[in-house]
């Protein structure tokens, strides 16, 4: 029997590795199994060199409870070890500066020493207080080894029990993790963190695993449905996608995986971490915020990297050339994706869109290169429900809406039923209305204008349709300036000063007799102030136009009312142009509502 102590520089080691170096205690079967599987990994390598002649058998890795002893074993059949195998390997933290490791990172949940120093095994004192090896190496006339140690730096090794090749690592579970000792507890984790492993994992008589999972295999190789069925087995409840992104890439690092454009609705989805980090098939995380850009985390699906560095617990990324590589490539395959499918079927693309819509603005307004990629396949819809490329709206709507400046007006509703008097008057023109309602299209629309040259986007009651789209067209008020001003005079008496301010315009008699307009410049900035919680323009008041037709019927009829029947006219046209923009509220809806009946 031998007797000694791991070499390492500080008596401190254990207690930082159970209390400090992982922020989850449950990873311990993760780094535990995956040592497994790459003992597994090895064995078969060298039997395809030759370099082990003996029979391989059914490898695979079998996790074992023990309530009535308190324990938990990870078996495997893989290469095994002798002991000197074990001193080597287990008994060897002699990693250089141990007691700066310490000052270091005592005070911290991770270090990035995780595969420099082989400490995943070592997460196993995290929730035992003793842990055992049973070992015999494949290697011919091994004896077998017995390795034993309680948590200090003091071990002992000596003759096994194992008459078979391969390893089983006994952990004597501590009082405060006997949950581990629980089926439901560990099958929970099994599936988590090991359920696309290479190799089988058998716990309580079943394999718990896809040992070859799609995103691993030839894309040639695979239909559809085996697309949709791994879809369905990461994500049960969901809807089916409306397509995939398959990632195969050697160079210049290692990356697999799918990512799927799942069916989102016209809002973000909250609940992000829908894409699974995997390193070797391991689970490592699903918040991969550092990997994929911020708009594709509405997608769904695994990536797959051993390239990509991962702290101690391998819940976050360290800081690397390597990440930004893949990012960029990620939402480079994912804009060619988009452009390959406009192209194959317009209007299959067209039918998709509006499931699309905000992923890609999102991408868009977050992502230059993106933006610009997405010229190629980002729709613009009318009120029609008529689908468009940029570029071939603005050419569409040239001819008409092309105003005194050569600048080219698209105009948009952000909501089109309360505007409908709006898009009605902007039709009557022949001008044609997007339709621009998303959460993200106040600041899409200011993208449109800055990535188009010539081009002004306004919505339709940023004024009245004149304006908007202003020819320089001179325009012949029948009133005299006197009676405009007595006209402005009226309505400036009964409405709220702070809210409206008023002005005349000398329109066709058929337009509407009074227009609340609300400038598309200052609306835009409170729009966004407010959407990021800013004060600059965020808290300024609401601001709208009154702008009166004095070229309609109802302006002389209106100059011509005696005594107070003016002032209730007034109000009760200020009313209705305020309840057709959803204005009217409260006391004010109430007091039109009284007015109108005893009036009927």
């Amino acid at each position: 029997m031998r007797q000694g102590n791991i070499s390492v520089h500080t008596e401190n080691i254990f207690p930082i590795i159970k209390k400090f170096l992982y922020s989850d205690h449950e990873i311990f079967l993760r780094e535990l199994i995956s040592n497994a599987v790459d003992a597994t990994q090895k064995i078969k390598t060298l039997a395809s060199v030759g370099e082990f002649k003996g029979e391989l058998g059914e490898l695979k890795i079998t996790v074992t409870l023990d309530e009535a002893t308190k324990t938990l074993t990870i078996s495997d059949n893989g290469l095994g070890m002798t002991a000197d195998d074990i001193e080597k390997y287990i008994n060897q933290l002699a990693f250089s500066g141990a007691e700066e490791f310490v000052t270091k990172y005592k005070d911290k949940a991770d270090a990035n020493i995780i595969g420099h120093f082989g400490l995943g095994f070592y997460s196993a004192f995290m929730v035992a207080h003793q842990v055992e090896i049973q070992t015999l190496s494949h290697k011919e006339g091994s004896e077998a080894a017995h390795w034993t140690c309680d948590g200090s730096t003091s071990f002992t090794i000596d003759k096994g029990t194992r008459t078979e090749r391969g390893t089983d690592i006994i952990l004597h579970i501590a009082e405060d993790s006997e949950e581990f000792l629980q089926k439901y507890r560990v099958n929970s984790l099994l599936e988590k963190y090991c359920r696309f492993l290479p190799v089988e994992i058998e716990f309580d008589g079943k394999v718990i695993n896809n040992t070859k999972p799609i995103w691993i295999q030839k894309p040639s190789e695979l239909t559809d449905d085996d697309y949709t069925k791994f879809y369905s087995e990461l994500y049960p409840y969901a809807e089916p996608p409306l397509f995939w992104i398959h990632l195969n890439v050697d160079y210049p690092f290692n990356l697999t995986g799918i990512l799927y454009f799942p069916k989102v609705s016209n809002a973000i989805d909250a609940e992000k971490h829908k894409v699974q980090l995997y390193s070797n098939q391991v689970f490592v995380t699903d918040n991969v915020k550092d990997i994929l850009p911020e708009f594709l985390m509405l997608l769904h699906g695994v990536i797959d990297s051993p390239d990509i560095p991962l702290n101690v617990s391998r819940s976050s990324l360290q800081s690397d050339s390597n990440v930004k590589k893949i990012t960029s490539h990620i939402s480079k395959k994912v804009s060619d994706k988009l452009s390959d499918l406009f192209k194959a079927d317009r209007k299959d693309f067209d039918a998709k869109w509006p499931s699309m819509d905000i992923f890609v603005k999102y991408g868009m307004l977050s992502d230059e290169k993106f933006a610009e990629r997405a010229q190629e396949f980002c729709l613009l819809e009318n009120v029609k429900g008529e689908y468009s490329l940029i570029k071939e709206y603005v050419e569409k709507i040239k001819p008409l809406q092309t105003n005194k400046e050569e600048t080219v007006v698209a105009l948009y509703t952000s909501d089109p039923i309360g505007q409908h008097s709006y898009i009605k008057a902007a039709q009557d023109k022949g001008y044609d209305v997007l339709k621009l309602d998303g959460m993200l299209d106040v600041h899409f629309v200011g993208q449109l204008e800055q990535k188009q040259e010539k081009l002004s986007v306004k919505r339709v009651d940023a004024d009245i349709i004149d304006k908007l789209v202003d020819k320089g067209e001179e325009r012949v008020s029948v009133l005299t300036d006197k009676d405009v001003e007595k006209l402005k005079t009226l309505f400036s008496d009964v409405a709220d000063k702070v809210k409206f301010s008023v002005e005349a315009e000398a329109l066709s008699p058929e337009a509407s007799f009074i227009t609340i307009t609300e400038d598309e410049f200052a609306r835009r900035m409170r729009e966004m102030s407010r959407m990021q919680n800013m004060t600059m323009f965020g808290n300024m008041p609401d601001h709208f136009k009154i702008i009166i037709n004095s070229n309609h019927a109802k302006a002389k009829k209106l100059l011509e009312a005696k005594g107070a029947a003016k002032k209730d006219m007034v109000k009760q046209i200020l009313d209705l142009a305020m309840l057709s923009k959803n204005m009217l509220t409260g006391e004010h809806l109430t007091d039109f509502v009284n007015r109108s009946m005893e009036a009927v």
